[in-house]
């Protein structure tokens, strides 16, 4: 038996609401869900397993449709979709009267409940959300009965107020596979049998990392896990960066450097840059051309102005800077406290600069 294991697609969300891709990442989060679907099909998998948030918030109509007309496409695939926190079932939701396709079970129940595919003989043990937190652990101690059937768990959560579980006890478990969502990173936390895929589209900077979707094999005749490989699919990935600077290095020099890395990575990625060493004091980095021009998240300043405090201590004795720098400095300063040093001093200095 194949399949391939998803959550947390967040269809209809916008990442980096306030950066200019950011209709092209909201694209991209449909665009990697569709070739979700075709390799599914191009893999001859006989399920796919969608483990809550498949929408961001409550689908309207029109998206309820636009993703059955994906799962038409793969008539030969036993599509099975929980709702999550995020897309949790409601009274009004569109999903309660929905005519998917035939291909498509939605376990909607609040409460555990599972469907039997005969051809496959598997079968899938779920249930949705109908509030956006459940603290309980509903899932480590669930009874599998020893039928010869392959049974698979479909569950949403893994911290404390949404549906906290034990893995070591759900790898006990006589399911043969446990698919998870929730949690957007991917992770194996029990190899091969408890896994989070991860959202199939990183979805915020803290999200780095390739993302991608699982792809498993169970033996039909040991019921077991024999292969499970994750699939990378994302368009995009957050890389976190750091750039070493000296107090010679220029503007436009760190400039340079950062284009470099980018072009050498791929423009398409999204990063976050942190400037780190020691700069020249009179140097400020002016890297809003890099910005306009690239996907750059943020850019984070830790570089420390070289200055060298005793010999302004010798020159400014008597005055602001001199006392400044006594009642600040002294051996291993925390970040703050030297932050507040070479901020001072800067202010400090320039002010001087200003009067004479």
């Amino acid at each position: 038996m194949k399949f391939i294991h998803t959550a947390d697609v967040h269809w209809g969300f916008s990442p980096d609401s306030s950066k200019p891709w950011s209709r092209e990442r909201a694209q991209a989060v449909k665009d990697t869900f569709a070739q979700i679907i075709t390799k599914a099909r191009d893999m001859e998998v006989d399920f796919l397993f969608i483990c809550g948030d498949l929408f961001h918030r409550q689908p309207l109509l029109k998206d309820l449709k636009e993703l059955n007309y994906l799962f038409s496409t793969i008539p030969f695939v036993h599509v099975v979709i929980i709702a999550g926190n995020h897309d949790r079932i409601r009274p009004n939701s569109c999903v309660n009267s929905f005519s998917w396709c035939s291909n498509v079970t939605y376990l909607v129940g609040e409460e555990l409940q599972s469907v039997y595919f005969e051809d496959c003989n598997a079968e899938i043990h779920g249930f949705s959300y109908h509030t956006s937190e459940i603290h309980k652990n509903r899932i480590d101690s669930l009874l599998v009965p020893s039928d010869g059937r392959i049974h698979i768990l479909m569950a949403h959560g893994g911290d404390a107020s949404h549906l906290p579980f034990n893995a070591e006890a759900l790898a006990a478990s006589k399911f043969s596979y446990v698919a998870l969502g929730h949690v957007h990173k991917p992770a194996v936390l029990v190899n091969p049998k408890v896994v989070y895929p991860g959202s199939p589209e990183p979805l915020d900077k803290t999200e780095v990392g390739n993302h991608g979707v699982y792809y498993g094999e169970i033996s039909p005749g040991t019921h077991q896990v024999e292969a499970l490989k994750f699939l990378p699919l994302c368009k995009s990935q957050y890389i976190p960066l750091a750039v070493n600077i000296t107090p010679q290095t220029t503007s436009m020099e760190l400039e340079l450097k950062i284009s470099q890395v980018i072009n050498m990575k791929g423009s398409h990625h999204i990063y976050r840059f942190r400037i780190r060493g020691m700069r020249n004091p009179d140097v400020e980095f002016d890297l809003e051309n890099l910005t306009a021009k690239y996907r750059i998240s943020e850019i984070v300043d830790e570089s420390e102005p070289e200055y060298d405090f005793n010999a302004l201590f010798a020159e400014h004795p008597g005055d602001m800077i001199g006392f400044y720098i006594s009642a600040l400095q002294k051996p291993d300063m925390s970040p703050v406290e030297k932050k507040a040093l070479y901020y001072g001093i800067h202010a400090l200095l320039h002010t001087t600069d200003e009067r004479s």
